[in-house]
């Protein structure tokens, strides 16, 4: 694939991107964030879980919105519905395989914290393969996919866009990527976005397709495909 003849590095999201949205982590997610904001704001579960969405969709993420319009703290929350039992994902040997192969660093760019990446990539027996993680905390909780944190992240990394691919299951996400000059590639499974698996609402979930240089419900044999094509 030509768009890949000049990486350098390898940024992936974590997330429905590192093991397939159809394990279903963001199901014991969703719960712990609709409790949290059911308790911390004393409204209904469907209020809350309203807020929840409406959040994600306009914020980037749930938290930020909490922080924006509520002042929430962010510790606690993070916390709390990071607290997951991950056993519920399975390891997939061809995609750490495939990950290994590449040539150059590889990087976890996510909205969540070093520590669930951490237990996720423990679980999926990854933790060895990645360089280093930008998560929500060292953005300063400026969330995926405000593009003023895509420079910042980049620099922490000390890589180029030009030579840089981002993999993520959330279309929007990618489109600053793009617009850096990064290549991207869009992972998720049935031909469905990362958003709707999430049950954002549907006005959060278009995105440009010009700024998805390639589309894969396969992320272990399109990473194999790159290194022994």
């Amino acid at each position: 694939m030509q768009r890949f003849n000049d990486i350098e590095a390898w940024v992936f999201d974590l997330d429905n991107t590192l093991y397939p949205a159809s394990q279903n982590l963001f199901a014991e997610i969703d719960v712990r964030m609709t409790a949290f904001i059911q308790d911390a704001l004393n409204v209904t579960k469907d209020e809350a879980f309203r807020v929840q969405k409406d959040f994600l969709g306009e914020y980037g993420t749930t938290l930020s919105g909490l922080m924006n319009v509520h002042g929430l703290e962010p510790g606690p929350f993070l916390d709390f519905v990071h607290d997951l039992d991950v056993s519920i994902l399975t390891p997939d040997p061809s995609l750490k395989q495939a990950i290994a192969a590449l040539p150059g660093p590889k990087y976890i760019f996510t909205n969540g914290t070093k520590g669930h990446a951490a237990r996720v990539c423990e679980r999926l027996g990854l933790t060895e393969l990645f360089d280093d993680v930008f998560d929500i905390v060292s953005a300063n909780y400026v969330p995926k996919p405000n593009p003023d944190i895509y420079p910042v992240m980049l620099e922490s990394f000390g890589i180029a866009p030009e030579t840089s691919a981002f993999f993520e299951d959330m279309a929007r996400n990618l489109t600053p990527a793009h617009k850096l000059g990064m290549a991207t590639v869009l992972v998720h499974e049935e031909g469905q976005d990362g958003a709707k698996k999430m049950n954002m609402p549907e006005k959060y979930c278009t995105h440009d397709e010009a700024h998805i240089d390639h589309t894969t419900a396969d992320l272990a044999s399109f990473l194999t495909a790159l290194t022994t094509g």
